[in-house]
């Protein structure tokens, strides 16, 4: 099974590492979800360093950092009909492919449900932008 391409706006399935459990010394991610390619421009020699959101259910404390995923943009990635939300207040960022990318859910053949619609994510980067650029944010290295 190949490796899709590291690009901006794909959701992919990985084993995100929240904030919160790596600062008290976890380094592994406790289940696996979508999560949202914000960067892939970094190299580091052959390696694509990318920055990767969270997509959760779990409604955010501050809605100022979060941007929720319309109801027909989860149907078109294939996600459950739940409320679900990208936080835009933190990122794991690590070397593609890593160690953490993960095979669909329910399948053993792909590692991405696909691409947010390019509007979409043209809205989510300037949230994230602004997000990140006011210091709001914080990032987890990973292997």
């Amino acid at each position: 099974m190949t490796f899709p391409d590291p690009q901006p706006g794909l959701v992919i399935s990985y084993s995100y590492l929240w904030h919160h459990e790596h600062r008290k010394g976890s380094e592994e991610g406790r289940k696996d979800r979508p999560c949202v390619i914000t960067l892939a421009a970094e190299r580091i020699g052959e390696a694509t360093i990318v920055t990767v959101v969270p997509v959760t259910h779990t409604p955010p404390s501050d809605p100022s950092v979060a941007f929720e995923l319309p109801a027909p943009v989860k149907r078109h990635l294939g996600l459950d009909d739940a409320r679900s939300w990208v936080m835009l207040d933190e990122g794991n960022r690590f070397a593609w492919p890593g160690y953490d990318l993960r095979t669909l859910p329910r399948s053993k053949e792909g590692y991405a449900y696909g691409f947010l619609p390019p509007k979409l994510f043209e809205l989510l980067v300037i949230e994230f932008s602004v997000v990140w650029a006011t210091g709001q944010a914080s990032a987890v290295p990973r292997g």
